[in-house]
């Protein structure tokens, strides 16, 4: 690390020193979680492999057929568009709303400690550290307290690192005990972190199941193209003799419409619109692909304080031991109120401690911070000892004074023992203590919390709270808030040594207590050990582990920095009662895209058997291209946009690509098979091939139609009025003179329009039969999307 002249960390820089710095642009520049730029919006939604090939496509039909057959060339900078606005509407509001939840540094200048955003800080700046504060740009250690700096992110070192005067700070790391202060010596994309935090927070729509799956079928399509395109151009050139003006725009009618290219765009949008819905329920997504993971989740862990309890504690009463422990008398309420004083940034049961206590004034000569894996804390007052707060089974083991204090536990209180230590205190020992009283504090349950379970448990989703609190008390907290289980909880100081043995435990037990960070993240691999998707909440630093461990991490508002950080998604307001409407959020994305991709894969097994078929019989392309962007615009485009963003509160189902695949394969074949052959009947009773075409386009149009309901069932009013629209702007196109002209479309009472009709209703029948027969497998099969 460079060696830099080192500032005062009692006074920091002056203001003039601060505006030279800004001058010289030695700045953290930052890059704001989840925001993106215009520019790169419309470029990713622009600039993609199927829009060039739907592109250039499209300037060749611009260039050799009538603008009426180049309308799917309209679609794709319609949906494009759509794309972008929705994408840029959704990272503008999370932009606003990520800056409530911003780590907010404090720095030292010129005396004082101000509060400001991170990307004020500038290179030499005096960063003031407490428990549970982040560290967001690189530095030296100036002055420390105890201070512990967990950097397992960065480094993978599962322990915390005792930090010294002189010792490097990194950025992306957190204080998980004591307080200090660094000195800025490298800052903004210098950082160490700052590579790896600007790839991690970008508003990005990927490592997603859902996406993943589209992709996977778009790519098989794509492996298609070619040859079929290929043989379809050298059939109705060379086969069946057409022009090449025609052979070519029946090449390229078959090769777009293959290209289910509206798909991703569409679930990229229904994502953006799902940011957007809970961004005003105040829950910032910092990932979109939280929204599709809380639906898939079967196992929730929650940390008791501060997640099922509301903020802030407060001293209920405290206990006197010493007639029975012996120990020398002392006025309480001054060794608490000391205590609570010893700290400049206390957690908050110190805080409750140094509310109720004023301080004496009492001179601190040593002390050994809070960490929740120690679970206790000491300091040493000139001329009245060591004195030691912490959880009553750390400090005492094995005293009569436990059971005492799991009396109060019972009632869903926190106990704390107040000890003097016999001799000197360290990190690494605590020795002999005298109990002298047990501190009693009060937590209140969240008013949402009991409602909040209860939902999750009728939605087939597991709770486990998880909390390093005392076993009892989070088993009465728990039990509360309507936790099966909890009136059995679990001491996790006695869990199994092996991640395998802990998931055995985790499959009988709902309640745990006493539970390390390390534990926490343990117990998130037990579960992924039995297959199970896990969501974590949590507040504090001891939760960042476990939250970055999991499958989503969910972090309150009011939290820790460090938590916030590592978060894919945050609740601003801390209710706790908004994962319900994430949930209902991520389901809706998940049914209703499985809804639209249904009709989009059956049009693209539609269009590539009538691609095949017409390659191999050469006869003239079935359908002109305005015929299938007709078809495609009333049964795909406009009733998927609609049908993506609807109400859905379907239970999510592993294999939704298979389910997918098994509806549209056959209900694709259903849909070709018709159409041909009603194209083929007119032919044979003497149409010519424009009316030929108009049959089979109104035989693809009825059969559609068919699967459009289908994939919109259950049937409500707005569905079945969305799919009336859709009919009624057909049957215009059908007998408006002008607009039946521009797309070459009618029906009157030639006999192909009784074909047409023939062939629509009966694939509509074998639509709904084999939906019928499929839907035996679709929803009894699971497997992966």
């Amino acid at each position: 690390m460079t060696t830099r002249p080192m500032t005062d960390p009692a006074v920091g820089l002056s203001d003039s020193e601060v505006a030279a710095r800004v001058a010289r642009g030695e700045v953290n520049t930052q890059v704001v979680a989840t925001a993106r730029s215009l520019g790169s919006i419309i470029k990713e939604n622009t600039f993609t492999w199927f829009n060039f090939l739907v592109g250039s496509l499209w300037i060749v039909m611009l260039l050799i057929a009538p603008i009426q057959d180049s309308l799917f060339g309209f679609v794709i900078v319609a949906n494009t568009a759509i794309g972008t606005i929705q994408e840029y509407r959704a990272s503008r509001t999370l932009a606003k709303l990520a800056v409530v939840t911003m780590a907010q540094p404090v720095v030292r200048r010129a005396g004082v400690n101000r509060v400001i955003p991170a990307s004020e800080i500038v290179l030499d700046d005096v960063v003031v550290l407490s428990t549970g504060d982040q560290v967001v740009v690189d530095g030296t250690v100036l002055s420390t307290a105890g201070m512990e700096i967990d950097e397992s992110l960065l480094t993978g070192e599962a322990d915390p690192v005792d930090k010294n005067v002189g010792d490097g700070a990194m950025s992306g790391s957190f204080v998980v005990a004591g307080s200090g202060t660094m000195q800025a010596t490298r800052i903004g994309r210098e950082s160490f972190a700052s590579g790896l935090t600007e790839q991690a927070s970008k508003f990005v729509a990927t490592n997603s199941e859902l996406r993943d799956a589209i992709n996977r079928f778009i790519r098989y399509v794509s492996y298609a193209l070619v040859p079929v395109g290929g043989l379809l151009l050298w059939s109705q050139l060379v086969q069946a003799d057409l022009p090449w003006r025609d052979a070519l725009r029946g090449t390229i009618a078959g090769v777009v419409t293959m290209v289910p290219e509206g798909l991703v765009l569409l679930t990229s949008i229904a994502m953006a619109v799902s940011v957007v819905r809970l961004a005003r329920m105040k829950v910032l997504v910092q990932e979109l692909p939280a929204v599709e993971t809380l639906a898939r989740v079967d196992v929730i862990c929650v940390d008791k304080t501060g997640t099922l309890t509301l903020p802030g504690m407060q001293v209920r009463e405290v206990v006197d031991l010493r007639e029975s422990a012996g120990a020398v008398y002392v006025d309480l309420g001054a060794v608490l109120g000391a205590l609570g004083a010893s700290e400049s940034s206390p957690n908050p049961t110190l805080a409750a401690v140094a509310t109720a206590y004023p301080s004496p004034g009492w001179t601190v000569s040593g002390s050994v911070p809070f960490s929740s894996a120690r679970k206790w804390s000491s300091v040493t007052f000139a001329d009245h000892g060591s004195w030691v707060l912490g959880a009553p089974e750390m400090v005492v083991p094995g005293s009569v004074v436990l059971t005492r204090a799991a009396g109060y536990a019972d009632s869903g209180a926190r106990v704390l023992l107040l000890a003097q230590a016999r001799g000197e205190v360290s990190a690494e020992s605590l020795g002999e203590c005298d109990p002298v009283a047990l501190v009693v504090i009060d937590q209140q349950l969240r008013p949402d919390a009991a409602e909040t379970v209860r939902y999750f448990l009728a939605q087939g989703v597991d709770v486990k709270v998880i909390s390093g609190d005392n076993a009892t008390t989070v088993g009465a907290i728990a039990g509360q808030a309507g936790i099966p289980g909890a009136g059995q909880p679990v001491d996790a100081q006695g869990l199994p040594d092996s991640t395998a043995s802990v998931a055995e435990v985790m499959a009988s037990s709902s309640v745990f207590g006493r539970v390390t960070p390390a534990q926490k993240q343990e117990m998130v691999d037990a579960l992924h050990l039995r297959g199970a998707t896990v969501a974590m909440t949590g507040d504090g630093v001891n939760d960042v582990l476990a939250l970055k461990a999991a499958d989503l991490g969910i972090a309150m508002g009011s939290g820790s920095g460090a938590t916030r950080a590592v978060a894919q998604l945050v609740l601003v307001d801390n209710s706790w009662s908004s994962l319900p409407s994430v949930v209902a959020e991520g389901r809706r994305v998940l049914g209703n895209i499985e809804r639209v991709s249904d009709v989009f894969l059956t049009k693209s097994f539609y269009s590539m058997v009538v691609s095949l078929a017409t390659g191999i019989f050469a006869i003239a392309f079935p359908f002109l291209p305005r015929h299938l962007s007709l078809v495609s615009a009333l049964t795909i485009g406009i009733p998927s946009f609609f049908l993506a963003l609807m109400p859905n509160t379907e239970k999510f189902r592993p294999g939704f690509f298979r389910r997918v695949v098994i509806f549209s394969l056959p209900a694709g074949v259903i849909a070709a098979v018709c159409s041909l052959t009603s194209y083929s009947l007119a032919i044979r009773v003497g149409e010519p091939v424009l009316s030929a075409q108009a049959a089979a386009t109104v035989t693809l149009f009825i059969i559609a139609t068919a699967v459009m309901l289908e994939a919109a069932r259950p049937l409500n009013l707005l569905r079945i009025g969305i799919v009336g629209l859709m009919v009624l702007l057909f049957l215009l196109v059908l007998y408006i003179p002008p607009v039946s002209a521009f797309f070459a479309l009618s029906l009157g009472p030639e006999r192909y329009s009784l074909v047409a009709i023939s062939m629509g209703l009966l694939g509509a029948g074998l639509v709904w039969l084999a939906s019928v027969i499929t839907d035996r497998w679709r929803h009894t099969k699971g497997g992966p999307a």
